[in-house]
């Protein structure tokens, strides 16, 4: 399945051939294949029509183009399409094809094909999911010691480690992961109702053949058709959304890691196509476009939940599109991500000199705990506050504090030397490593 240029960033291979016209018409014939059989089974129609409908439909035979232009007509592509089957299988058993489709409805066909590509797209996620959260613990646990600059508002705050960083994009993936995995397997249920949601064409055997159908195609069978209730599928939007967000805050982080002014981490990245000296965060780009539209496909989907009585009008018909390019700006994101973090580059040793090139001042907070504690807060406010205009003036603000005859005395040596250590103010930093790896505490 080749990718249309401009919806190259939009998706993969893999997640553009689970939702490509090909995979829709077999899951929609798949859908007609098993009615068939199971009708047959239960004495609705005779065995060998089901024979004749099964023969007759073959993927190769159909149109995608043609059945996409009727449905302009019609308003579904369901319509031409079981006509297409019904001309085809009366060309062999003319009396078969009054059987095609038999109690079923458009929107049972269209729902269950869309459901039957969305089973296929959250395997393809799986196992990219699996694959960033492998890297992103092996990241995490590899930087546990790499002390760097915490930011906060994008200034530099007092300092957490590369590790405690990771174990927290690990956190966030694995959190919305679980609730996205979730909703594809609440989502993912066959719809069949027939033409009001009783499945009346069908008499007392509705029930019956439903749950038949559902075993036959692999699915979960629903507690009642869903037709105008679209909750399950919404919470299947929403939670593309977050995990695409997850996905994003990553992307954000390492971009900016990257830059050269920084220079604390880096993907493999791209080129520039006329500066040669550039490595562009391609990647990174990547998330971030998906993380920038998701939003309003996920709005999109949600204006179009208070659908009318027993069949909407327009809500449902405007779903398919949107959610088919949820999941997929949802898999590219997870792709680009997975690609970026297996390949990151971590330079601890810059890390250090950024916070070197603080002058200490990152420290300002833990320099008012301590002399707070002899001196009350307002005394050390004062106090930090002249070290930190004397840092403004150029000099280091632990030496400054140091020099200050007022606050040098509640200050003992140790406190001063540990205002130039940023590995001896990282708090609970590895409890919380630890917690969010769900690693056993020691």
């Amino acid at each position: 399945m080749s990718l249309r240029l401009l919806d190259h960033l939009g998706t993969t291979d893999a997640l553009a051939e689970a939702f490509s016209d090909a995979s829709l018409l077999a899951s929609m014939l798949q859908f007609e294949v098993a009615l068939a059989r199971v009708e047959a089974d239960a004495g609705i129609i005779p065995e060998p029509v089901a024979a004749a409908i099964s023969r007759c439909c073959v993927p190769d035979v159909f149109d995608s183009s043609a059945l996409a232009r009727a449905a302009r007509t019609s308003g579904t592509v369901a319509i031409p399409f079981v006509e297409a089957i019904r001309t085809r299988v009366a060309e062999v058993d003319p009396a078969a094809a009054t059987f095609v489709h038999w109690g079923a409805t458009s929107q049972d066909l269209m729902d269950t094909g869309l459901v039957l590509c969305l089973v296929r797209a959250a395997r393809i996620l799986a196992a990219d999911h699996e694959r960033l959260l492998a890297a992103l613990r092996r990241t995490a646990e590899e930087h546990a010691s790499t002390v760097m600059l915490a930011r906060t508002l994008l200034q530099p705050a007092p300092p957490t480690t590369f590790g405690l960083k990771a174990a927290g994009w690990f956190g966030a993936v694995s959190r919305s992961g679980a609730r996205l995995f979730s909703a594809f397997e609440e989502a993912c249920l066959l719809q069949f109702g027939g033409a009001s949601g009783t499945l009346a064409a069908l008499g007392s055997d509705g029930v019956a053949v439903a749950d038949a159908l559902a075993r036959e195609l692999g699915l979960a069978a629903a507690d009642a058709p869903w037709h105008a209730h679209r909750d399950r599928l919404a919470a299947l939007a929403t939670a593309c959304g977050i995990y695409t967000g997850a996905l994003g805050k990553i992307a954000r982080d390492i971009s900016l890691l990257m830059q050269d002014e920084v220079a604390e981490a880096a993907e493999p990245g791209g080129t520039s196509s006329t500066m040669p000296h550039k490595r562009n965060p391609a990647g990174c780009a990547i998330a971030l476009a998906a993380a920038t539209r998701v939003p309003g496909l996920v709005a999109a989907f949600l204006a179009g939940m208070p659908q009318e009585h027993e069949r909407g009008l327009g809500g449902w018909h405007a779903e398919a599109g949107s959610l088919s390019a949820l999941v997929q700006s949802a898999g590219s994101a997870l792709a680009a991500v997975s690609d970026v973090v297996e390949a990151l580059y971590v330079s601890p040793q810059r890390m250090q000199r950024n916070i070197d090139a603080t002058g200490a001042v990152i420290f300002a907070e833990r320099a008012m705990m301590l002399l707070a504690r002899s001196l009350g807060r307002e005394r050390a406010k004062h106090l930090v506050s002249r070290a930190l205009e004397a840092h403004r003036a150029g000099r280091n603000f632990a030496d400054a504090l140091a020099a200050d005859p007022e606050a040098a005395p509640a200050l003992m040596r140790e406190d001063l030397a540990s205002l130039k250590a940023p590995e001896s103010y990282l708090g609970s930093a590895e409890r919380f490593r630890r917690r969010l790896l769900k690693i056993e505490p020691e």
